[in-house]
């Protein structure tokens, strides 16, 4: 966690909510059915090898009834856009220990187009 909080959040909203970001909804659409959607759902509840992203910003993180997935139980956050951008851009980094998240999202525009489309959800 070490890109200075306001740096990440501007970048990341920038890109999300330009008119002119390389990925349009669909493309992140596609990236998370690509990258997350294997072990992730975006239903309310409905988890599969991951835990149910539905709702996810302003949740705590590890708060689901996922009992499956213990790296982030007793976390003492909130996912927000600027720690869920760190966290796919590299999970295990973030929380310094050994996760099952194993998939890493480099590019930063391809990190927004999912951002903005799992929050943009109606979850």
């Amino acid at each position: 966690m070490k890109t200075p909080p306001f740096l990440a959040l501007s970048i990341t909203a920038a890109i999300a909510l330009s008119s002119g970001a390389a990925f349009a909804e669909s493309d992140g659409e596609t990236l998370f059915n690509k990258k997350c959607g294997t072990c992730h759902s975006l239903e309310q509840g409905v988890h599969k090898v991951g835990p149910s992203l539905a709702g996810i910003i302003g949740r705590r993180a590890g708060g689901t009834n996922f009992a499956n997935y213990k790296a982030l139980q007793g976390a003492s956050f909130t996912w927000n856009l600027e720690n869920i951008n760190e966290w796919i851009a590299d999970p295990k980094k973030f929380i310094g220990k050994p996760t099952a998240m194993t998939v890493k999202v480099k590019k930063d525009d391809e990190r927004a187009a999912i951002i903005a489309y799992i929050t943009g959800k109606d979850n």
